[in-house]
């Protein structure tokens, strides 16, 4: 062998054993989720007996059903680089607005006016940000201070008072399952499907890649970009009736309040980037299990709330720093 020989192969060695190791730390990082909710289910198990309950998990699941909702939704919204930062807000108008409709007219009624509220509001932002290009976070940060004053204005105070339907809805079960967690898997379920299987899952992933290339290869890019708020708009509205069914009261001075950092922690943990282009709807539900696991640890171990506000601002950083770990390394 040469010395040239043996200089390429030593390179080519450095090259194979460089690319091991970009692969072993991405993996590392892609297999971050799961090990930490593995990781806090089993401290908490060992910490609080009452944790690993069928009723403790079923809670878990059953008070984050709304944010199973609408995190689903963002993370499919996020995929084709678009955010919608109203979403609490959102839920807070629906909610307090189908609260108020509950007490006048009934639960159908209520209902309808409620998932009414959310379709406006997607609309609008569908309209500015899909139709006429307008900067997504600006557009929907002036939803998020309008929406929050709207729901303050129409209930200064809690709604409460509510039909028997809509509590039994917030309250009741079938088949040992809760309505609220029922609702969230099939949402979750439409969402996973839609993506996976269906040809706009594909459409909405290229249209985060590269909105020109995916519009020069025939992708309707704007009607789908008014479609994705429109669908946030509509969880976000049927998540308010059912974080309100489930309190059984709509207070509009918190309903929602800081909602909007929790999805989007979930989101990021979940691995989409918010330049869009890739991600997977399930991740961003083991993201939401994460937040849920997390805050019932805390309360079951005594800790007060502002533990849980000052966890979640940490993970919501650490989760920036896993997406910038994945950009450096696919750069590389």
């Amino acid at each position: 062998m040469t010395i040239s020989d043996a200089h390429d192969s030593s390179q080519f060695g450095s090259a194979q054993r460089t690319q091991i190791r970009m692969r072993l730390s991405a993996a590392a990082i892609n297999g971050f989720l799961p090990a930490a909710v593995i990781v806090l289910m089993g401290y908490f198990t060992l910490a609080s007996p009452v944790f690993l309950s069928s009723e403790n998990l079923m809670a878990i699941v059953t008070q984050n059903a709304p944010t199973f909702i609408v995190a689903g939704a963002l993370g499919v919204m996020l995929m084709a680089g678009y955010v919608d930062l109203s979403i609490g807000s959102v839920l807070a108008v629906s909610g307090v607005a189908a609260g108020l409709a509950f007490t006048s007219w009934g639960a159908v009624p209520g209902i309808g006016v409620g998932i009414g509220i959310g379709i406006v509001a997607g609309c609008i932002n569908g309209s500015l940000v899909g139709l006429l290009d307008w900067s997504p976070i600006v557009v929907t940060l002036g939803m998020l201070a309008f929406g929050r004053g709207l729901a303050q204005y129409l209930a200064p105070n809690s709604v409460f008072g509510f039909p028997d339907t809509i509590v039994e809805l917030g309250s009741g079960s079938w088949l040992g399952v809760s309505y609220l967690a029922w609702g969230a898997a099939i949402v979750s379920a439409c969402l996973i499907v839609m993506m996976a299987r269906l040809p706009v899952g594909r459409h909405i992933t290229a249209i985060g890649v590269n909105t020109r290339a995916a519009f020069l290869a025939g992708i309707r890019v704007k009607p789908i970009v008014f479609g994705l708020y429109l669908m946030v708009g509509v969880a976000a509205g049927l998540a308010g009736i059912l974080q309100v069914a489930r309190l059984d009261s709509a207070p509009s001075g918190t309903l929602g309040l800081g909602f909007e950092i929790t999805v989007l922690t979930a989101v990021l943990l979940g691995g989409i980037p918010f330049t869009g282009g890739r991600g997977f709807v399930w991740r961003v539900l083991l993201g939401v299990w994460l937040m849920g696991v997390l805050r019932n640890g805390i309360i079951l171990l005594n800790m007060g709330p502002e533990v849980a506000s000052m966890i979640t601002g940490g993970v919501l950083v650490l989760a920036a720093g896993l997406e910038a770990s994945r950009r450096f390394l696919r750069s590389r």
